[in-house]
């Protein structure tokens, strides 16, 4: 059985490489992407098993990029953690109006990160 495969959409290295170390020592592969444009993209090429998606991008938002890839007939269904660093009041409604399957904000530890994975992405 193959890996399932888990997409970063994030913009800060730093951020991409704590996820990294994080799902280092899972069955899970991770493939990233630094921008919304990129994560769109890498989304409909790659059809990732789950899509990590930060709210704050340059190029477009987590939320147009979390819009884009729910228009995809072969994306409708796959799972996406939307998280942001600038929890506002209402902004998990918003994600999830954009396509999110669940939303986390940060700081955030990444131990709930990884439950919340598991959750949605049982390991293979």
């Amino acid at each position: 059985m193959s890996a399932k495969v888990i997409l970063y959409v994030e913009d800060n290295e730093f951020n991409r490489k704590i996820v990294r170390d994080l799902l280092k020592r899972t069955k899970y592969e991770l493939i990233e992407a630094h921008d919304g444009e990129a994560g769109v993209a890498t989304a409909i090429e790659k059809k990732p098993d789950l899509i990590l998606m930060d709210i704050q991008l340059p190029k477009i938002s987590g939320m147009e990029a979390m819009r884009r890839i729910r228009s995809e007939e072969s994306m409708a269904e796959t799972p996406i953690i939307a998280i942001t660093s600038f929890a506002l009041s209402g902004d998990d409604v918003k994600a999830k109006e954009a396509g999110a399957t669940a939303y986390l904000a940060k700081p955030y530890s990444p131990f709930d990160l990884l439950k919340a994975i598991r959750s949605l992405l049982p390991e293979a």
